[in-house]
């Protein structure tokens, strides 16, 4: 992997109906069906308004072995009505589903983490290796009957690992970890290599996108090391809806797309699942206008680990760098001083022009031709003019750079006033790896100055900009990098809109939180209530607790583990029925619907969780 200058991983192929995924084959494109898999005619009328949005594959879950028999007929109503995309059957828990299923989608996801294991199977128990192999030889049992039929009927596989649901097995001995989720796939991949079974693709989802990246990336390189080159599956597990799900799945998969890394995406949103595919063809297009860019040439700093989530080391300057939160810079220098009360930016923008209509309230930077050092105003230098830095009596003086401006006479004079705070900007059509490129220079000069990620857009579309700008700026600060953000955009979007959307970048990324977070599965068969109304109204009671993440799940599948980080749980048990958590703890059992977001607003309370509404 080149971090610098984007090229696609060469993986193998996975034959997968008349669409293979992999190889020289265009990133794909799926989604999954919300209908219950029993209603023959809702799941093929919801499959074709999937295919007809330009999905590649889709995808219905299979609970049981009914579920997974009446693929048979969803799939030849399909191909009734002239329709050849694949078909894929997702399972949890049940390998006899999963056998069925093979007989007659192209595709069978299974899920490593409940195949074979049960939950909390060793409570804790820490097992010899001989109980651990025997464990591993039971799994080798059920996947090889599994992994014969699908031999027979040329079925694809997907081992798709879930943060959520590891194994217990797996927790006992790795933690709920990135690398408990590369072994909990690895184990799998070796046994379809020893029975000689290679169309494969592989997936490793978490809601947390520090945690599904790491994971990607370990299990790209722990392929690499045994010559690996399986094709990968890309997604962030219930990232929500609207705003917030659009720049959390960008800034997840897009991190890694621009490392080469994904042959397949799906953007999962708590909505209906044709609405899914637009946003993921999108993000793709995007990052495939990077290919054959002009070359940027860097050297990789010998500290930097794609593994690790550590922040880059800075001093302070201010407010900026060290332990402080990243900030947010707004450009205002068209003379809108329209703000979102909630996404209010820590610094302004406005250019050359101070005018009496200009807020003092908050910190502004002017152009260093017009600056007059008034109280609480700070100068904004280029390359042309930082020599005159030095003179000017300022605690923060902002300089705005490219990669290609950082010379060796630019790099000592940073080096040695401790005021700058760099605003670094790009023009390249890989602007992550610019921006990347800039950074570890400095790192290999021992330059611990704070960095502004500037990025400006001329977007008129709220939805392309979230995901054009959570793509880039997120890559860049999941590697540690950045302190703060400076997101400007030309096009016809109000000015507080694009500041809530570098706010929600920076949440997504996971390096400050200005609102309350939403871990919310994308519903499917297994849903058990009415998913977008359910979020809807956990959100109008608690969208002001900007201090809780707060999860909503469809069912118990993933629901606990997904929370992880959670702070309160929304979970559906049965029809009508809530189970309520906090943590990744059961506080309450089957409340009816009608009142469990009362009975979770009540909990927040009695934990001393809530403040009501400003």
């Amino acid at each position: 992997m080149n971090i610098f200058n984007y090229k696609r991983r060469q993986s193998s192929v996975a034959n997968i109906g008349n669409t293979p995924l992999g190889g020289n084959n265009p990133i794909r494109i799926q989604s999954m069906t919300s209908t219950n898999t029993n209603d023959t005619e809702a799941s093929v009328e919801q499959s074709i308004r999937i295919i007809e949005a330009g999905a590649d594959y889709v995808r219905l879950t299979a609970q049981g072995v009914r579920e997974a028999e009446n693929l048979k007929n969803i799939k030849e109503e399909i191909r009734k009505r002239g329709y050849s995309t694949p078909l894929v059957a997702d399972i949890h828990f049940n390998p006899r589903a999963a056998e069925a299923a093979a007989k007659y989608v192209e595709k069978v996801r299974i899920n490593p983490g409940n195949f074979v294991d049960g939950a909390k199977t060793f409570d804790g128990k820490e097992l010899t290796e001989e109980e651990y192999a025997a464990e591993i030889n039971k799994i080798r049992t059920k996947l090889t009957s599994f992994l014969n039929i699908c031999k027979e009927h040329k079925t694809a596989v997907r081992i798709g690992v879930n943060h959520g649901s590891l194994s217990d097995r797996i927790l006992t001995r790795y933690g709920d970890t990135p690398e408990g989720m590369v072994e909990s796939c690895m184990e799998f991949l070796r046994i379809c290599i020893e029975e000689d079974f290679r169309d494969i693709a592989i997936s490793m989802k978490a809601s947390n996108t520090v945690v599904m990246t790491k994971a990607v990336r370990l299990l790209v390189e722990k392929m690499n090391a045994e010559g690996l080159a399986f094709p990968l599956h890309l997604g962030v597990t219930e990232a929500g809806d609207g705003e917030d799900g659009r720049i959390k799945s960008a800034v997840g998969i897009g991190a890694l797309l621009s490392d080469g890394i994904g042959d397949t995406i799906r953007v999962s949103l708590s909505e209906d699942p044709e609405y899914e595919v637009p946003v993921a063809k999108k993000l793709a297009n995007y990052i495939k206008e990077r290919e054959n860019h002009p070359e940027i040439k860097a050297t990789v700093n010998s500290g930097f680990s794609p593994f690790s989530a550590l922040r880059r080391q800075t001093y302070a300057v201010g407010n900026i760098g060290a332990d402080h939160l990243p900030v947010v810079i707004s450009d205002r220098s068209n003379g809108d001083f329209d703000f979102n009360i909630h996404f209010l930016p820590d610094y302004i923008y406005v250019g050359k022009n101070l005018t009496e209509r200009t807020p003092r309230a908050i910190s502004l930077i002017i152009d260093f031709e017009t600056w007059t050092n008034e109280k609480n105003t700070y100068p904004l230098f280029t390359k042309d003019n930082l020599n005159k830095a030095g003179q000017v009596n300022s605690d923060i003086k902002f300089v705005r750079l490219s990669y290609p401006e950082l010379t060796d006479d630019i790099l000592s004079i940073l080096k040695a006033d401790k005021s700058i705070v760099i605003i670094l900007t790009t023009n390249h059509i890989n602007g992550v790896g610019e921006q990347r490129a800039f950074i570890h220079t400095l790192m290999n000069n021992d330059c611990e100055i704070p960095v502004i990620l500037q990025r400006k857009y001329n977007e008129n579309e709220a939805e392309d900009l979230q995901i054009k700008a959570a793509a880039d700026l997120g890559a860049v600060l999941l590697d540690g990098f950045g302190n703060g953000l400076m997101l400007q955009n030309s096009g016809n979007i109000e000015y507080k809109k694009v500041d809530a959307y570098a706010y929600g970048i920076l949440q997504a990324a996971r390096v400050r939180t200005s609102k309350t977070e939403y871990i919310s599965c994308p519903s499917c068969g297994r849903t058990l209530f009415d998913l977008q109304s359910t979020v809807a109204r956990v959100k109008e009671s608690t969208s002001h607790l900007k201090h809780l993440k707060i999860g909503v799940m469809g069912c118990i599948v993933n629901g606990p583990g997904e929370m992880a980080d959670a702070d309160y749980g929304y979970v559906g048990a049965e029809k009508g029925k809530i189970s309520l958590y906090k943590k990744q703890t059961c506080i309450e059992k089957n409340i009816p619907s009608d009142l469990a977001v009362e009975r979770l607003v009540q909990l927040i309370k009695e934990n001393g969780d809530w403040k009501d509404p400003e």
